[in-house]
């Protein structure tokens, strides 16, 4: 290791000095929070009811903007190029995993180019039927689907998208082929399947949960690893028999990859007490997302390793790049 050139030394401790005042102070100013995907979905709804809390304790406003566009890769450029001064979130879910493999050309690493901070909770996917389809287990719709291949369909919100890759993986368990539909959004995706036109859905617990104690719809497997607290009469894939074929969605902080590890632990000290106050707590539970407790170096390890996964069904699966 080469000696510190003394001449250098004081222009070296006050760089220190700046930075370490620099996080003990943060935040000073109104933070933004990038979410990638228009207003409404669970990945919009989610960040924001965390938000709430989060920005009482930071005494400072979180500001939301939506900025929608090429399967969320605009909000999540717009991130990575941000300055790294941690006055720019990106509050994004499970489709930050996806879209490398649907996108070569990005203009930013989802593994590189951000720090992961903290995940704000996780949700199973439940996969819902009309009642008219008379299917009282997975197992009907499994042997159903077998003897018609290629003649059962699902819908999701788009192809490549969280809804579209759980239905493919449970079929890469099954054995079983379905057509698929892709609608633009959640509501069109599941009110066909209300309507009995489409033979299943992967939805969210939370989206799909109001029609399913309406009876409008039958629960008939999550694709969690547990069973979801909102249903939990309902199994998960792997008690219905199915193995590897889970696929929920979880929801999570990033900051620009060079924002100071001290602001980063704060962030994630801070939404760590945001999550665990009781009306926090009780708002996300109503949106059936459970907690995904993870410190950053976990939750960074997690989204590289299910980039690599999700690369791989994709190619399995024959999806073509955008």
């Amino acid at each position: 290791m080469k000696p510190i050139d003394l001449m250098l030394l004081p222009a070296l401790c006050l760089a220190l000095s700046a930075i370490a005042a620099g996080a003990q102070t943060w935040p000073t100013k109104p933070l933004r929070a990038i979410v990638p995907v228009s207003a409404g979905s669970s990945t919009d709804i989610v960040p924001r009811v965390v938000f709430e809390q989060l920005s009482l304790q930071l005494a400072q406003p979180i500001i939301v903007v939506n900025r929608a566009g090429a399967g969320g890769t605009v909000g999540k450029a717009f991130v990575a190029r941000s300055d790294p001064d941690g006055y720019t979130i990106l509050a994004s879910g499970s489709a930050h995993t996806i879209s490398p493999s649907l996108y070569p050309n990005l203009s930013y690493d989802p593994a590189l180019d951000f720090s992961a901070v903290v995940p704000l909770g996780i949700s199973a996917q439940a996969m819902v039927v009309s009642p008219a389809k008379s299917f009282t287990t997975v197992g009907d719709l499994v042997t159903a689907a077998k003897i018609r291949p290629g003649v059962f369909n699902f819908s999701s919100v788009g192809v490549g998208t969280a809804t579209h890759l759980a239905a493919e993986r449970f079929q890469a368990s099954a054995g079983m082929q379905a057509v698929h539909i892709p609608f633009k959004g959640g509501a069109e995706a599941m009110s066909e399947a209300v309507a009995g036109r489409i033979d299943f859905f992967f939805g969210p617990v939370g989206l799909v949960l109001p029609h399913v104690q309406q009876g409008r719809l039958i629960a008939l497997v999550v694709n969690g690893t547990r069973r979801a607290a909102a249903l939990p009469e309902v199994p998960t894939t792997l008690e219905a028999g199915f193995a590897n074929a889970e696929f929920p969605i979880w929801y999570g902080l990033f900051l620009p990859v060079k924002t100071p590890r001290a602001i980063v632990d704060q962030l994630h000290r801070e939404t760590l007490k945001a999550l665990q106050t009781p009306k926090t707590r009780e708002r996300l539970a109503a949106l059936a997302v459970d907690p995904m407790i993870m410190t950053s170096k976990e939750f960074d390890a997690h989204v590289q390793k299910e980039i690599i996964a999700n690369a791989a069904l994709v190619k399995s699966i024959g999806i073509k790049p955008h």
